[in-house]
This record gives C-alpha cells, sequence and structure tokens, in this order.
C-alpha cells in the first residue's frame, strides 16, 4: 500500500509525526512526504522535522506565501503533479490549512481516495479560511477521522455518515479515533524538559508569565483588532511571552502598533519549547486552534482571542474561555477548574488510523 502525505504548515507537522511514527513501523505501507511550503521559515517548518523525527519530505513544493487562490492554486498544481507520478492508494491530509484543501481537490480530480485527520471540526464562521478549508475537505474525503465525538456529530448534521454511498464503488468512512495531537503531547512530555531549556534562557519561573500568541488574518488584517490585542496583553499585570509568526511580526511594523513594556517579543519556537512554555504559563492567550487543546492537555487556562472556536470541549468546566474585545483586562479572572472530562481519546489515534485504512480501504 502506498500513501502520499500532505503537509504545509507546522500543527500538521506536529499530527503527521504521530501518523508516520506509526506507518513506519507497519510492513507493506510506503509513505511519500509532500511538503507543500507554505510555511518555509526554519522555526516554522525544518525545525519541526528534526526534533519530531519525521522522515524529510521526498518532495518540497516550495509554494512560500501569496493570496489565498494564488497559494492554493499553486498547490493544487504542484500535488497533482506528485500524486501522477506516484499513483498512491491513498492521500493523506491533516487539519484547515490551504495544504490540506489543494492535496484534497488535486486527489479527488484524479479519483485518489483522501483520508482527512481531524475531520468534522467547525466553528460555523464561512469568513474563516480554515472553515472553508475544512468543509471543503470533509465533503470530498473518503476517509474522515475525527478527533472527538462532537466532530462526528457535526458531520452527521450535514449529512457524511458511516456507510453512505457517494457512488457505486465508493464508501465514506466515519471514525472517532481521538486526537492525534494528544498523542504527540502524551509521546513527548516526559522528555520535555531533557530537550527544551527555553525557561532558563527567558530567565522564566513556572506559573509567573502568561504566553500569548495570534496570527490569524481575522486578528492581525485589522490594525485596529491587531491592536486591541497588543492592548489586552500590555494591559495585563503580568509579564506576556509573545512568539511572533513572521507575518504578524510584519504586521505590527507595518501598523506602528506600540508594545507594552511587560510584553517580551521572541521569535516562533520548535514543539519542545513551545509545549514548554505552555505547560508552565500561568494562563494563554491565543487564537491558536492547537494551542486551545494542548492547555487543554496540559491543564492551563486558555483565554481564546475570537468570538467562537471549534474546539467547543475545551470551554467546559471553564478551561477555555472566548475573550469579549474591547472588556476590561481586570476581569480577565485566572483560575484552575477542579473538573476536566477527557473528549480527546486515550492517545492511541495514529494507531486506530492506520489499522482503519489498513482494513477498511479497499
Amino acid at each position: 500500500m502506498k500513501i502520499l502525505t500532505v503537509v504545509g504548515a507546522r500543527p500538521q507537522f506536529i499530527k503527521a509525526a504521530t501518523v508516520s511514527r506509526v506507518i513506519k513501523n507497519v510492513q507493506g505501507i510506503e509513505e511519500i512526504i509532500v511538503h507543500t511550503g507554505q510555511h518555509y521559515d526554519k522555526n516554522m517548518s525544518s525545525i519541526f522535522f528534526e526534533e519530531l523525527d519525521i522522515p524529510s519530505p521526498d518532495y518540497n513544493l516550495c509554494v512560500g506565501s501569496g493570496s489565498h487562490g494564488r497559494q492554493t492554486a499553486m498547490m493544487l498544481i504542484k500535488v497533482e503533479e506528485v500524486i501522477q507520478e506516484h499513483r498512491p492508494d491513498y492521500v493523506l491530509v491533516y487539519g484547515d490549512t490551504n495544504s490540506t484543501l489543494a492535496g484534497a481537490l488535486a486527489s479527488t480530480k484524479i479519483h485518489i481516495p483522501v483520508a482527512h485527520v481531524e475531520a468534522g471540526l467547525r466553528s460555523y464562521n464561512m469568513f474563516m479560511p480554515e472553515e472553508q478549508n475544512r468543509v471543503l475537505t470533509d465533503h470530498v474525503s473518503s476517509f474522515l477521522f475525527c478527533p472527538t465525538e462532537n466532530a462526528v456529530n457535526n458531520l452527521k448534521r450535514e449529512n457524511i455518515y458511516n456507510g453512505k454511498l457517494r457512488s457505486s464503488k465508493e464508501k465514506i468512512y466515519v471514525s472517532n479515533t481521538g486526537d492525534v495531537m494528544y498523542d504527540a503531547l502524551l509521546f513527548n512530555i516526559d522528555i520535555l524538559e531533557e530537550k527544551s531549556k527555553i525557561l532558563e534562557t527567558l530567565d522564566l519561573e513556572e506559573g509567573t508569565y502568561i504566553l500569548g500568541t495570534v496570527h490569524r488574518a481575522e486578528n492581525t488584517n485589522s490594525p485596529q483588532r491587531f491592536s486591541t490585542i497588543l492592548d489586552l496583553f500590555g494591559n495585563l499585570s503580568d509579564k506576556v511571552i509573545l512568539p511572533l509568526h513572521p507575518r504578524t511580526k510584519k504586521y505590527l511594523i507595518d501598523y506602528d502598533i506600540r508594545v507594552g513594556d511587560n510584553i517580551t517579543i521572541i521569535e516562533p519556537v520548535g514543539y519542545f519549547d513551545i509545549l514548554n512554555l505552555e505547560k508552565h504559563a500561568k494562563a494563554i492567550f491565543t487564537d491558536s486552534g492547537g494551542m486551545q487543546k494542548e492547555a487543554f492537555f496540559l491543564k492551563v487556562p486558555c483565554f481564546t482571542l475570537r468570538n467562537e472556536t471549534e474546539w467547543i470541549e475545551t470551554l467546559e468546566e471553564g478551561w477555555n474561555r472566548l475573550v469579549k474585545f474591547g472588556g476590561d483586562s481586570d476581569s480577565f479572572n485566572i483560575t484552575r477548574p477542579s473538573l476536566q472530562k477527557n473528549f480527546f481519546g486515550d492517545g492511541n489515534a495514529a494507531e486506530k488510523i492506520v489499522d482503519y485504512i489498513m482494513n477498511k480501504g479497499v
């Protein structure tokens, strides 16, 4: 069996590492890894392959940045060429980026079954590029691997469900496998302190700082919205550590936004460093879907810089709260709830995904 994996952005590298690790240990599967080049800075790309022991990509398409339409179109052309060359049995895509959609569309057009890891998520905000990507990908995929039961229910509401015939020759398979990012955290948490010295490097003590991230277009494309977020950080009483995506840093300079004295801006860091910063933070303020989950896994209070979230499970018991822009920073009461349900599986999502493809595939 031949599986072609399409990745392009740092959250996908983390997810793909868990599944690739399983594939490597299964006889009879060949994996071809295609990196679209959506994230290309070393701190956003190659460091993750090195740290997580992901096999070097067989192809780097070097697409780079650009408008959504142009970037997706370039990926679509180049991914199709690789698929045509190798004719894999399945194409594996992750998450909700332009790389995800390009991989799914290129495969579907030439009738290669698509397996979508992290299927079924919905924010119900179609202005988000991520929402557009995940909905379209789900509706052309043959295998939909959901991280939670709520994701399965979302697909059922859209009339995508286990066993539904798309054609006389093809079925759609839906499975709640659990979350591969939870797999990654459990696999790496015991070696975290050995792999990361970021707290010592930044002279930080556990529980004395806030970790912040902001990168989504809805927050960075608007000078007013971005300025509001930086003001929010600046009005917090704690030190704020703010790793900045290169595009976000450019906006900060272009908009000439003042940064509070309590904010320390750093370059993007690798998986182990960001996980270590998350684990020991007093709280996390972010617009990242992956970081919302990791905060939940690590039992760190999270404030999401958005009006909605696709990870609604994290809102239960108050572990994650949505930020209302314009609110007084004094209203951010940082507490650790006493209860937490396990929504994200048993840490064996990758094994279930590979087994499902091996046994359900045609």
